[in-house]
């Protein structure tokens, strides 16, 4: 099966789902009003409630839930074949995942922004609530620990990463002020952030910077860079969002909306030029000790598809900063299809971005092998493609 084949009708699949049954939620089983008020305006202090641009607040929900684990899932969950994972990504993104992460927005604007743990209390009763905050307690303690982890391993196989993206920290920082302490042009001032990050994106490439620089043992890099960023997650969280948050994952959007053009182009040029097909199988009979497709698939890609993760975020941080009740539809379900649409890309890129099948089986030559695919090998199946249409491949497939 050709990439882009499948590319293509996922995407028109997210277009007309957005188009038609995203209006049914919003006009006929929601009821949204723009003149409703908004907790961001009843409660705004400056702080966590902050009225805020729909196409920042788009930006800032759509990285906030589009980390790592929509690649991460679909790397490890294509060793059962890409079929289940793209029917399930697709599939679940449109009737599932999209559906819960706009109620659970919708949900909180009318319940004075308050977490969905606390609104179980009015609906369930207090021993709920305090079950399902605890509930809550734990899994942000694994989602920490997992991206975490991610993260650290990325710096340590890709030290050229470890540049650019705490660059992004200060050019945040800057792009906040312009935009609400100097009242600056949103537009401009996203398109200059953007391009400093490509300019020090390049720059990483000639800089890759290791712990192992300051005379950290290769034994603790992991390790250390946890600590750090666990410290950074700290002082994210306490300050007010408009100053880091918010202009953080504005500039990761458009990097990540960039990002997706230019691996699907390339996928199309590739397509054109004969490439470009699958060498992974649809459906994999050699498990080699994995586990069952069902249940474990529908878990394996959460984000992507499913995660109730995102109920934290849209009730958690973005209903305090939602200017309209009808910003829901393109935030909550939105920002959702979004996440599918880079869930269908990591397919691709572990599962076309190899020269054959042999080199395919090499990395997924079992289902330990597949636990440990991740970033690294959907930034390899990136320079894989990135290779044929002769666009920093050799940098990327490092």
């Amino acid at each position: 099966m050709n990439s882009l084949l499948v590319a293509a009708l996922a995407f028109f699949g997210f277009i007309l789902a957005y188009r038609f049954y995203s209006r049914f939620l919003s006009d006929k089983i929601f009821g949204l009003r723009a003149d409703a008020v908004m907790p961001a305006h009843k409660y705004e202090d400056g702080v966590d409630f902050v009225p805020t641009n729909t196409h920042i607040l788009l930006g800032h929900h759509y990285t906030s839930i589009a980390g790592a684990a929509p690649i991460v899932g679909p790397a490890i969950a294509i060793f059962w074949g890409w079929l289940p994972a793209v029917l399930w990504v697709v599939f679940g993104s449109i009737f599932i995942g999209a559906v819960h992460d706009f109620a659970a927005l919708v949900i909180s604007a009318r319940n004075e922004g308050r977490s969905i743990g606390e609104i179980t209390e009015d609906i369930i009763g207090p021993n709920a609530r305090t079950l399902f905050l605890l509930i809550i307690f734990f899994l942000l303690l694994m989602v920490i620990a997992v991206f975490c982890l991610v993260i650290a391993k990325l710096f340590t196989l890709f030290p050229a990463s470890v540049f650019p993206i705490w660059l992004e920290i200060p050019i945040a920082i800057t792009l906040g002020y312009f935009v609400y302490a100097r009242k600056g042009n949103v537009t401009l001032w996203s398109i200059v952030a953007l391009i400093i990050m490509y300019v020090s994106i390049y720059v990483g490439t000639k800089l890759p910077l290791g712990l192992d620089m300051i005379g950290i043992k290769p034994e603790n890099v992991i390790l250390v860079w946890i600590i750090i960023l666990l410290v950074y997650c700290y002082i994210a969280s306490i300050l007010p969002v408009q100053y880091l948050l918010q202009p953080r994952d504005f500039i990761n959007s458009h990097e990540l909306y960039v990002g997706l053009v230019i691996l699907f182009i390339a996928v199309v040029y590739v397509s054109f030029n004969g490439g470009g097909n699958f060498v992974a199988p649809a459906i994999n009979n050699d498990l080699a000790g994995a586990p069952s497709m069902f249940p474990l698939l529908f878990i394996t890609i959460a984000c992507g598809a499913i995660s109730g993760f995102h109920s934290l975020v849209s009730s958690g941080t973005t209903v305090k900063q939602m200017d309209k009740e009808t910003d829901a539809r393109p935030i909550g379900y939105g920002s959702m299809l979004l996440e599918g649409a880079l869930s269908v890309m990591a397919i691709i890129m572990v599962g076309a971005g190899f020269a054959n099948f042999s080199a395919w089986r090499e990395v997924y030559n079992g289902w330990e092998a597949a636990q440990g695919a991740g970033i690294g090998v959907f930034v390899k199946g990136c320079g894989f493609f990135m290779e044929q249409v002769k666009i920093g491949g050799k940098h990327l497939a490092l």
